[in-house]
């Protein structure tokens, strides 16, 4: 069978955080909590995403709401004071939003780009599916990809996440409509970098 159609997910695969998440938190904490251990951040950081992907899937209060509540339980959990941080909190989320917003944050693997064109000028179809919020598309315009990278199809918007077969099923038949294809599953191939999703 030939292949199509290959969906990428976004985060480290085909971008990668310019700078280590951890570190990032601890410059964006310095101005309003001070020198906040960036490795407390690290560990605290993975155990509120984690909380937060289980408790709350595909951002269903909204992506600034759940990202206000990692970025404090991730504080929290590197032990800042608690009233300090409450009273920062509407400085600190913002500036997060906004550096994860564009390519201040972001940069692509050194290998995206040559990939993309290359699987363009066999004419194979690519588009985008991620568990990921609104801000990626900013992102990926920011980072200048291939504007031929369609449908993208993000959790949030779709109120699903991976590994849902509906989200798969639901960029194939956007592709299809955008391209006036008749692409089957079995010609379709996604790339991560989790194998459960």
């Amino acid at each position: 069978m030939t292949v199509r159609l290959v969906t990428f997910d976004i985060l480290h695969t085909l971008i990668t955080p310019r700078m280590p998440i951890h570190v990032q938190y601890a410059m964006a904490f310095k101005p309003y909590l001070g020198d906040v251990d960036p490795n407390s951040i690290k560990g605290s950081f993975k155990i509120a995403l984690k909380t937060l992907q289980i408790e709350e899937p595909a951002y269903k209060q909204g992506s600034q709401r759940w990202w206000t509540d990692v970025i404090r339980r991730t504080a929290l959990g590197a032990g800042v004071n608690r009233q300090v941080l409450d009273a920062s909190l509407r400085n600190i989320v913002p500036n997060l939003m906004k550096v994860f917003s564009s390519k201040e944050g972001y940069m692509e693997f050194s290998d995206t780009l040559p990939t993309l064109h290359a699987l363009h000028k066999r004419q194979i179809y690519t588009a985008v599916i991620s568990n990921s919020d609104s801000r990626s598309r900013s992102v990926l315009t920011d980072l200048e990809l291939p504007d031929y990278m369609i449908p993208i199809v993000l959790s949030e918007e779709e109120g699903i996440e991976k590994p849902a077969k509906e989200i798969f099923l639901r960029t194939l038949e956007r592709m299809n409509s955008i391209r006036g294809e008749g692409i089957r599953p079995e010609q379709c191939v996604h790339v991560g970098d989790e194998l459960d999703a």
